[in-house]
């Protein structure tokens, strides 16, 4: 059967048909095509992940303070937020290959200027401008597979992108600690070193990638992402200074907490009449859909704190090296990585979802619990144990959430609700990291201020030993006695933020018992054809038997894929967009 067209697709190179006039294309086929995707997307979560560990070198190199190093992770999160659905919704309107080239490109440039920062206030800008290419590549990279591949088939598919992913989570603070550690190349080359990846994806991509444009009648709702965008940062702009350039009572809280209240309101407003918006109110009249967004905004939160806050415990807590520091993180990588693959094979084979979610949740509430007895000295084999149940809990967490929730809702609303589910969780871990950061440097100054005061008057009097304002020190310029005491500051503080990160993972875990168990569906899903489609009796391309079915299969994308990374963000849109557009393309 010579074929080389995915299903639905038109306008690849060499398209021949079966008599039967279905399309599909072969494994080969589909792998050469996926190559430069893959690439791509291996691109974007080493960005997020390479930093992580170089983090405390660079902020101490550049000046910066505990605000600094917090606004680094959020500023790229808080862009790749905000950008996700709209680049969903951009490639409902032009080729999302030329897309996937775009957003390589800006990705690219960010990368490039944030190695020749000079600052951090210029390395947090061009941070915002990854995050936007960041966001548009996780985000399409799923739109594109589901262009291509039937629903049918896609989560074997979606199990190399998965694999992709798990490479570059535990290889990312790997190189980026080697990087920093390598004398001849220093911290800087974290940033250059995924442009020969990026620009090698953009080749591959212009080769192998054959999609045609499929237009929908769709508007981006430009103003409802501006308003969402201004209200978080505002709430994390205040977060973040408060307490440190003003009081938390004073007329700079009020006017910011008062506008983000105000800018929130006008989002309701807008997204309540908007024709296409970018967060449909009308979802939440579901319960499990405003459950399951809830929970994920408090799984956020747990998430990113642990993979934020970890290199700092390490570095500056026990003296290890960032090399060091990203192989003593393997514990929670592995944990999670076990238990999605685990959970998403069973829960393939059984249909049932709730007990793994319920049971995630108690193991993060415990691990996060755990993690909050953390001090310099405690002992590493306990602080493995903790990463591990931490680990194991999001993996049974994260994407079971977008799945209970998809389950649960009908064929033409797949990809807003999968999509509201995940804007949430990226937003809990914009504002948790925010939040935990702004803690994080109170904790410290209040701890080192506490040690120094033990050791006599004479250490009181030096200062803070360099976390004065809140900055990184630099622990191999201080004496015996004061290391300690900022190690153990730390260590001490770092354990708060996952004491304080504890109850939203309770939180979840609350939510998450009262979502209503529907066992996943078996059978493919009906779709109504498009205008323009073929007459009764003929499916078109992509439909019948090929027909979105239900997510069952998608578990196998939840079993390797993060979040970190928003990249599911747009998976069921994607099935959506596909399907609602195969009829118009025959």
């Amino acid at each position: 059967m010579a074929t080389t067209t995915p299903t639905g697709v038109r306008g690849g190179g060499g398209r021949s048909e079966t008599t039967s006039g279905s399309t599909s294309m072969t494994h080969p086929q589909i792998m050469k095509a996926l190559s430069g995707l893959m690439l791509g997307m291996f691109v974007a979560i080493l960005s997020s992940t390479i930093v992580s560990n170089a983090l405390p070198q660079i902020i101490s190199d550049l000046g910066g303070t505990q605000s600094s190093y917090t606004w680094v992770v959020t500023a790229a999160l808080l862009s790749m937020t905000a950008a996700t659905p709209l680049w969903g919704k951009l490639s409902d309107l032009f080729s999302k290959k030329l897309l996937v080239q775009i957003s390589l490109v800006i990705y690219v440039l960010g990368s490039v200027v944030a190695g020749l920062s000079q600052n951090t206030g210029m390395l947090i800008a061009c941070r915002v401008v990854q995050g936007i290419g960041v966001g548009g590549l996780s985000a399409l990279a799923q739109i594109v597979m589901a262009a291509m591949i039937s629903p049918r088939e896609r989560g074997r598919y979606s199990g190399y992108l998965g694999a992709v992913f798990a490479v570059a989570t535990v290889g990312g603070p790997l190189l980026g600690g080697v990087i920093t550690d390598t004398e001849w190349l220093g911290w800087r080359w974290c940033f250059y070193v995924g442009v020969p990846f990026a620009i090698i994806a953009l080749i591959v991509l212009q080769k192998t990638l054959r999609l045609p444009v499929v237009r929908r009648d769709v508007k981006v709702d430009w103003l409802g992402a501006f308003l969402i965008s201004g209200a978080v940062s505002l709430l994390l702009i205040w977060v973040t200074q408060a307490g440190d350039s003003y009081e938390w009572i004073s007329w700079q809280t009020w006017a910011m907490t008062g506008g983000a209240v105000l800018l929130g309101l006008l989002f309701v407003l807008v997204e309540s009449r908007a024709s296409d918006p970018i967060i449909p109110l009308r979802l939440f009249r579901k319960k499990t859909i405003t459950l399951a967004s809830a929970a994920s905004l408090f799984v956020g939160i747990a998430m990113f704190s642990g993979t934020v806050f970890f290199s700092q415990f390490f570095q500056l807590a026990r003296g290890e090296s960032p090399t060091m520091s990203g192989v003593l993180t393997i514990p929670m990588i592995a944990g999670l990585f076990v238990s999605s693959t685990l959970s998403g094979q069973v829960i393939t084979k059984t249909g049932k979802w709730k007990a793994w979610l319920v049971s995630g949740g108690v193991l993060l509430t415990a691990g996060l619990g755990l993690l909050g007895t953390l001090r310099y000295d405690t002992p590493y084999w306990h602080i493995a144990v903790y990463m591990a149940l931490t680990g194991l809990g999001l993996g049974m967490m994260m994407q079971n959430l977008v799945l209970a929730t998809q389950n649960q809702v009908a064929p033409e609303d797949l990809g807003a609700a999968s999509s509201v589910v995940t804007f949430f969780r990226s937003l809990g871990g914009a504002m948790g990291v925010s939040a935990l950061g702004a803690v994080m440097a109170n904790r410290v100054t209040h701890y080192v201020q506490d040690g120094l005061a033990a050791l006599g008057p004479e250490a009181a009097a030096m200062g803070h030993g360099g976390t004065a304002g809140g900055g990184i020190p630099d622990l191999d310029k201080l004496p015996a006695p004061f290391r300690e005491v900022v190690e153990s500051a730390y260590g001490h503080g770092v354990g708060d933020v996952f004491l304080y990160a504890a109850p939203f993972a309770l939180l979840g875990l609350v939510l998450v018992l009262f979502i209503k168990e529907v066992a996943l569906k078996s059978s493919p899903a009906a779709h109504a054809p498009a205008a323009g489609s073929a007459p009764a009796g003929s499916a078109p391309a992509g439909a019948g038997s090929e027909a979105t079915r239900a997510p069952a299969p998608a578990v196998a994308v939840a079993a390797t894929a993060s979040t970190a990374t928003t990249g599911s963000t747009a998976a069921a849109a994607a099935d959506t967009a596909a399907t609602t557009g195969e009829g118009a393309r025959g």
